[in-house]
């Protein structure tokens, strides 16, 4: 376990997504011979279903691996594995803020896209060794030299540095491995100084409690030190230390430069957060340690337990994503329509998506979400400043002076041949153009600044569409804008339905209404009286379907006769309708406010 400072490594593999982050890491896992080859399978580091199903990284994981080198000596290589979606650039980070090189993965037919750039710069800002690898040179697609001129031009790295591999078939790897022990400095610090450790990932444990991940960059921590969390001054003693293989593997101690575990008995999720600095309580270090990004979270949407005698059920399975999740955020919140429930802000929509689908698997409950929004500033005619993220919160508009919603700085590069369709989708969402670059002859990359509310749904998903999935996308959340907000209620039989309500754009919010109006109208059931749905901003009407009567036939039992005899039947039904209309009260499926959520056409 006391391998010399000189022979440890710590390194990440940063990409965009889908490059092969995850095939590069079961290569180095397979030369480790740290897994039996009957035991190994693919992407091996990605532990959650929903990672393997989707095929990309959602969490950062970490792996101590032995590697002897060709000069002789055995390596401990310390490598952290991350995610490539926009939405996890905060996970990135905090892997980055871990190591001290890093492997900057560049897929031989893509080329350099838009988050290649964005975690190159993240990780030149915190000083890391950016060693370059352009992988899956096998494909019959790839384009070496042209991946190597961009390298040069877009990244400013030198070609001749770069490793050519491909992680699926093995091929340069081990010439890899030879350039990541020469090229990538030893961690600095020493076992004497006094213990400054950064918390870069925590997870619960039902029997020990919070399980807590640490790179050590200065002094040494054993088992019985009692150490101190630096945010909240709480101090315990450490039960257990150790470093990841394919599971945590106890040892003595833990020095400056390795990266590994400890468990010090924590039962309170609420006491460890990701980012803070572990010292020593009797020695301490003089100041945490720095480069760690605080989260900003971007979207917001409230869960609620379907039956809501599982609120209680609910907060614990967030408690404990929470200590898994540091970039989730949450609140108490409550409905008329859904009860009890949280306001959680994520980092985008794919980060919604995944804890949706982690708490109803992980947790075996069953939830419903509200349309998401984003954070909006609203000023008062009084002259305060309200942040508004919930519609229920939106101040009557007799109040309201006028309202700022947050803007993005949007960095699309895309083949030329597509740029006309997505100048076309950046108008639609409202975007400024803010500068054009021809990267290459056949390369584009636009920037521009356009409306993170507009931005959350689907345009993700129209980029890739309109450039045949060639185009890519990456944004840094900018300033707050002036705007014309409106809240939006939908009645449901004349009464609002509170779960229901958004806050748009005043342009977008006809055809919002319209569409969810249509939504509902095929989703809820027929009752015996007529229902209408309405959306409306204030007392205006701007959008109206209706869901027509269940007829029961009553004049089925009249054979023939006198035409006043059935006459007599209707009105009579008619009078009944007209006294349920009166007191119907609508039931609305769970199925309805999923059709709503996912109503953003």
């Amino acid at each position: 376990m006391n391998t010399p400072k000189e022979f440890i490594r710590n390194f990440c593999i940063i990409a965009h997504i889908d490059h092969g982050k995850s095939t590069l890491a079961d290569r180095f896992i397979e030369k480790a011979k740290i897994v039996e080859a009957r035991n190994f399978k693919d992407q091996y580091l990605d532990s959650m279903d929903i990672e393997r199903e989707r095929g990309i990284t959602i969490k950062s994981q970490a792996i101590t691996m032995p590697y002897e080198a060709d000069d002789g000596n055995i390596y401990e290589l310390n490598l952290v594995d991350t995610p490539g979606h926009v939405d996890f650039a905060y996970e990135v980070s905090r892997a980055i803020s871990s190591c001290e090189g890093a492997l900057l993965l560049i897929d031989a037919s893509q080329g350099v896209e838009a988050q290649t750039f964005a975690n190159m710069y993240m990780a030149v800002e915190l000083d890391l060794e950016v060693i370059p690898v352009i992988n899956k040179i096998d494909l019959p697609s790839a384009d070496v030299e042209m991946v190597k001129r961009e390298i040069e031009h877009d990244l400013g790295l030198d070609p001749n540095d770069a490793v050519l591999v491909s992680a699926k078939s093995g091929e340069g790897v081990n010439d890899l491995l030879e350039a990541l022990v020469h090229h990538i400095p030893a961690p600095s610090g020493t076992d004497d100084q006094p213990l400054k450790a950064l918390i870069f990932d925590s997870k619960y444990d039902a029997y020990r409690g919070v399980i807590i991940h640490v790179r050590v960059f200065e002094g040494t921590m054993k088992a019985g030190d009692v150490i101190r969390l630096w945010w909240n001054n709480t101090t315990y003693t450490i039960e257990e230390t150790g470093i990841f293989r394919l599971g945590m593997e106890k040892g003595e101690n833990l020095n400056a430069g390795q990266v590994g575990y400890l468990i010090a008995g924590i039962k309170n999720i609420e006491d460890v957060r990701i980012g803070d600095t572990v010292t020593n309580d009797k020695r301490p270090c003089a100041e945490p340690q720095k480069g760690f990004k605080e989260v900003k979270p971007v979207v917001f949407s409230s869960i609620y337990p379907i039956d809501t005698n599982d609120y209680e059920e609910l907060r614990t399975a967030i408690d404990k994503l929470k200590l898994n999740d540091a970039s989730l955020i949450y609140e108490k919140d409550s409905s008329a329509a859904l009860g009890f429930g949280f306001r959680c802000g994520f980092l985008g929509l794919l980060h919604l998506e995944v804890v949706q689908e982690r708490i109803e698997r992980e947790f075996d409950l069953s939830i419903i979400l509200t349309a998401p929004s984003v954070r909006y500033k609203v000023h008062l005619n009084s002259g305060e400043v309200i942040d508004v993220d919930n519609p229920l919160e939106y101040p009557d508009s007799t109040k309201v002076e006028y309202a700022e919603e947050p803007y993005i700085d949007a960095a699309i590069i895309t083949p030329a041949e597509y740029l006309g369709n997505i100048i076309q989708i950046c108008l639609e969402k409202r975007g400024i153009q803010k500068a054009m670059n021809y990267l290459d002859e056949k390369r584009v990359e636009v920037t521009y600044e356009m409306p993170l509310a507009e931005v959350l749904f689907d345009f993700y998903d129209k980029l890739k569409s309109v450039s045949r999935g060639f185009a890519s996308f990456d944004y840094e959340i900018g300033p707050y804008k002036r705007t014309e907000l409106v809240k939006l209620d939908i009645l449901v039989n004349g009464e609002p339905v509170d779960a229901l309500s958004q806050l748009v754009h005043k342009d977008n919010a006809v055809s919002r209404a319209r569409t969810i109006c249509r939504k509902l109208k095929d989703e809820i059931p027929r009752q015996q009286f007529k229902i209408p749905l309405q959306g409306t901003i204030g007392n205006t009407v701007i959008a109206r379907e209706t869901i027509n009567a269940l007829r029961k036939d009553v004049t089925s039992k009249c054979y023939g006769g006198d035409i006043s005899r059935k006459r007599k039947l209707l009105e009579k039904q008619k009078e009944g309708k007209k006294r349920m209309k009166m007191v119907g009260n609508v039931e609305l499926p769970q199925s309805a406010f999923v059709s709503v959520l996912k109503s953003e056409e």
